[in-house]
């Protein structure tokens, strides 16, 4: 992918990808820490791009993400909703008149009303797939809401790296994901408690939290209580280390989901917060 100093071989990175998009992807986390500043710059822009497409295009397949809803008539145009333009109707034949536009509505598509926090565990090493891993559920969660979401990067400290209600291209929040370094213990109840101080900041009618990590504490309180306070965690784990997550989940409630890979992400995401 980087046959000279500085260079990436964009054709060999969309070969890569047709060929195994996990191990495509996972590389490029790893590029994305090139000692090489231009190399470095190039990938980290390329690898937002690609990850942006591959949750977007997944997410288009991906039913409950969007609702029909009755919604006032636009310009951007769709059908008719005639059950609630009926009254208006009705008043412009009675008075053999053109109907308002104002007053009529159509069926359109409206993105369910949800702010979404990521929590990214950044414990341990920070590397290939995982980096990868993170840096999907960061498009995964933007494709969701475009300014109510968080990104929360921790350890037995939390950083967060996209509040809720802060405007962030979501191509610099994922540049900003893959640069996060593994270190340090685990600190799951931190965690969930800035989950929570973020999804107080929003106004939508659910909150959905969104767990990246092996649910494994060694430090700080147990997690129970304060996953408990949470309306809905979600948890993603990796799968060949997956058993404290699903204890986790057992124990609070909440939903889980094991990920072989980066391009599971997606699906796994919708499935946990829609």
């Amino acid at each position: 992918m980087s046959p000279e100093l500085g260079e990436l071989d964009v054709h060999a990175v969309e070969h890569a990808l047709t060929e195994d998009q996990d191990i495509a992807l996972s590389t490029l986390a790893d590029m994305a820490s090139a000692t090489d500043e231009r190399l470095r710059a190039l990938v980290q822009q390329l690898a937002a791009r690609v990850v942006v497409d591959l949750a977007a295009s997944a997410t288009s397949e991906q039913r409950g993400v969007g609702r029909m809803r009755s919604v006032p008539m636009s310009d951007q145009g769709g059908d008719i909703d005639i059950d609630g333009s009926l009254d208006a109707l009705v008043a412009a034949q009675a008075s053999q008149t053109v109907a308002n536009v104002d007053d009529l509505r159509m069926h359109g598509w409206t993105r369910p009303d949800a702010a979404v926090v990521l929590l990214i565990d950044r414990s341990g090493s920070m590397t290939g797939d995982r980096l990868a891993t993170a840096a999907v559920a960061v498009a995964a969660a933007a494709q969701r809401t475009e300014s109510d979401y968080a990104v929360v990067a921790f350890n037995d400290k939390a950083i967060v790296i996209k509040g809720i209600g802060q405007a962030r291209p979501v191509e610099e929040v994922i540049t900003d994901v893959l640069r996060v370094r593994g270190f340090g213990p685990t600190d799951l109840s931190l965690a969930l408690r800035t989950a929570s101080d973020q999804l107080a900041r929003s106004s939508a009618s659910r909150h959905r939290t969104i767990l990246l990590s092996d649910c494994r504490p060694t430090a700080g309180g147990p997690p129970e209580k304060s996953a408990a306070a949470l309306e809905q965690l979600g948890i993603l784990a990796p799968a060949d280390d997956c058993a404290d997550a699903q204890e986790l989940a057992s124990t609070v409630g909440a939903r889980w989901a094991a990920l072989s890979g980066p391009t599971q992400v997606p699906a796994a995401f919708a499935q946990l917060a829609d």
